[in-house]
């Protein structure tokens, strides 16, 4: 079996707090295969920006992040810092949530495009200037030379965000890191940024995580994605039968606010409520205190989370390959138990 190109494995990312630690991402491990579109999906608050930005240490002072992170077999977080800086931009670009307060505004977006191609490929600012006007017309900027001398208060939007994804892919990284590309954009916009990725994917061959609260988005773009609440990652699995046939009850409730829902009716989707406090989370399942579906053992014991594959549910024309993190589905000894999910609901 082929490596996967960037493996986490028991990634936590603490901040501290008058209280103590908080935990923001809780031993979470994925991996991401070279060329495989994977989505990150949860509210605000889930951890989701924490972990992904912890791949490349990219965190406040204030983060402290354990566990590993391996990018083509190297551990990141135990390269020197100067290492690490050849690999960021470099190996692995990054789309950041706010393009406003990303971008450099004592700077004009030509120098800020051509800046890390000049550090990361040895060649002459002439060169560099050939590629980013290259880059910008092909995210779709009209009179290019002319935005290349702009600053980022004199676009709009879309703009900055079309400038965003120009830095993020101007060194050909093997892996994007793409966190709410589509965040506090109008619904057109929207629209056009996912058209431009789903472009530059076909064209570029790279890996892509795409962080974001927006299940609909991450089913435009994704093969596969993990569900994750408070820190945990409560459900993977492959876009369409996430969609088909969610497990667990915070993926049904994401599943059911989506404009791409399919099913007759709508259960209260729990999830709709406000986040509670890590404070008031169970010591069990960290849904819990949202869960129509928990009990007392969901509030006391966390789930392990466990391959659940197709057994007896062939009937619904599905093959079954799944990750939950869910008693519902679990045996005493968390263990698969064999039931099914209400297809189709």
């Amino acid at each position: 079996m082929k490596k996967p190109l960037l493996e986490a494995k028991n990634l936590t990312v603490s901040f501290k707090r008058e209280e103590g630690f908080y935990k923001a991402v809780d031993k979470i491990s994925f991996n991401i295969g070279s060329r495989e579109v994977v989505g990150l999906v949860g509210e605000s608050g889930s951890g989701k920006t924490a972990a992904s930005l912890s791949l490349l240490k990219l965190l406040s002072f204030r983060g402290v992040v354990e566990g590993e992170v391996l990018f083509d077999g190297v551990n990141l977080f135990t390269l020197p810092e100067r290492d690490l800086k050849k690999i960021r931009g470099r190996e692995i670009g990054v789309i950041f949530q706010e393009p406003m307060t990303s971008l450099n505004p004592v700077l004009n977006i030509g120098v800020q495009i051509m800046e890390p191609m000049v550090e990361h490929e040895n060649i002459s600012w002439t060169r560099a200037r050939e590629k980013a006007l290259s880059l910008l017309n092909e995210v779709g900027i009209k009179d290019s030379a002319r935005r290349m001398k702009e600053f980022p208060h004199q676009l709009s939007g879309g703009i900055r965000q079309r400038v965003m994804i120009s830095m993020a892919l101007a060194c050909s990284p093997r892996l994007l890191i793409a966190d709410e590309p589509t965040t506090a954009l109008d619904v057109t916009i929207q629209s056009q940024i996912i058209e431009l990725l789903k472009k530059i994917r076909k064209k570029t061959p790279m890996a892509v995580l795409l962080v974001s609260h927006d299940l609909g988005v991450v089913r435009e773009l994704c093969e596969r994605v993990m569900i994750m609440y408070g820190g945990r990652i409560l459900e993977t699995g492959n876009i369409e039968e996430i969609f088909k046939a969610p497990l667990h009850p915070y993926t049904r409730s994401l599943v059911q606010v989506s404009p791409f829902f399919e099913g007759k009716t709508r259960e209260r989707a729990s999830a709709i409520d406000s986040v509670p406090y890590q404070s008031h989370l169970s010591p069990g399942c960290k849904f819990q205190p949202r869960c129509s579906w928990g009990n007392e053992k969901c509030r006391e014991v966390e789930p392990p989370l466990k391959d659940i594959k197709n057994k007896g549910w062939l009937d619904s024309g599905m093959a079954f390959n799944r990750q939950v993190r869910c008693w519902k589905y679990l045996d005493e000894r968390g263990s698969y138990n064999g039931r099914s999910p209400a297809i189709g609901k």
